[in-house]
């Protein structure tokens, strides 16, 4: 019995389903995120055209970059359990597919980037050149500290953000940059302990692995420390008020008291934890700047 071909409808809303998902949304939406809150803490007069410029570049340009890891690192994700499954190793979409979608979106961003100013589009350049240049293509499979790079892409779109609305970069682009940049490792650190057997059957060099649990764990209460320091330093030149110090404080004085009784049992559970309240303290700790 011959198989009835599948509707033109459903394959395509099929392949944005897979493509929606190798973009990883909630990660891309919290760098798009930490853009909107550099522009809105630099922004005179807040524009619904500048929001969908910023929003729309910032969008396509970190959606192309990620493509563009999950094309090279299609290798790797086959042996990974936690990757196997996505939809180029699984084969749900065609790898050189990916490699020029993720060329066009990347490249419109980037172009738009530029269209909207020369600064702003060589902090986009920057920040996709770390992401797919430095980070994956060169340090992720040879040293575990590939982690700073990647900060550094990371960093990159909350500093866009400020200096979308200034034209310029300030002290305070490069110091909000700096508490993304501080902040990356707690997140990738604690991730990589959760996934060490994982990356550990993919080759590919991760702190927990190449220099143990406890020293790997011990740095994400100091890396939290420094987020914290250049989070306050930022408020304080944000001229914040009493409210959001508080919020930034005790957000802060939290995470540091229970990444260091985590740290006392470093295991996968523990650092899963710190994982995750990692991200909840970047979005709330920058929705409290914007107070």
């Amino acid at each position: 019995m011959r198989e009835m071909p599948i509707p033109l409808h459903v394959s395509i809303s099929n392949r944005l389903k897979h493509y929606f998902s190798m973009v990883k949304p909630y990660q891309t939406l919290m760098l798009v995120f930490t853009g909107l809150v550099g522009y809105l803490t630099a922004a005179q007069h807040v524009r619904v055209m500048d929001l969908v410029n910023l929003l729309g570049s910032m969008f396509l340009t970190v959606s192309g970059a990620t493509l563009l890891n999950m094309w090279y690192d299609h290798d790797i994700d086959s042996v990974m359990e936690r990757t196997k499954g996505r939809p180029i190793p699984s084969g749900d979409v065609p790898r050189n597919e990916v490699f020029y979608v993720a060329l066009l979106m990347s490249g419109v961003g980037l172009v738009w980037s530029f269209l909207l100013g020369t600064v702003y589009g060589a902090i986009a350049l920057t920040g996709f050149f770390f992401n797919v240049f430095v980070y994956t293509f060169w340090t992720k499979r040879r040293t575990p500290w590939s982690i700073i790079w990647g900060g550094v892409a990371g960093a990159m779109p909350i500093m866009g953000g400020r200096v979308y609305a200034l034209g310029y970069v300030d002290r305070l682009a490069i110091l909000m940059a700096l508490i993304v940049l501080l902040w990356v490792p707690v997140h990738n650190i604690t991730f990589e302990v959760k996934y060490r057997e994982d990356y550990a059957k993919a080759g590919v060099p991760v702190l927990p692995n190449t220099h143990g649990l406890g020293f790997s764990m011990a740095l994400v209460p100091f890396f939290i420390l420094l987020t914290s320091l250049a989070m306050l330093l930022t408020a304080f030149l944000l001229k914040a008020d009493a409210i959001t110090f508080f919020l930034v404080v005790s957000s802060s004085l939290l995470f540091f008291a229970v990444s260091i009784l985590k740290i006392r049992s470093p295991d996968s559970r523990s650092a899963f934890i710190l994982f995750k309240l990692a991200s909840s303290y970047m979005f709330l700790s920058l929705l409290a700047l914007l107070l």
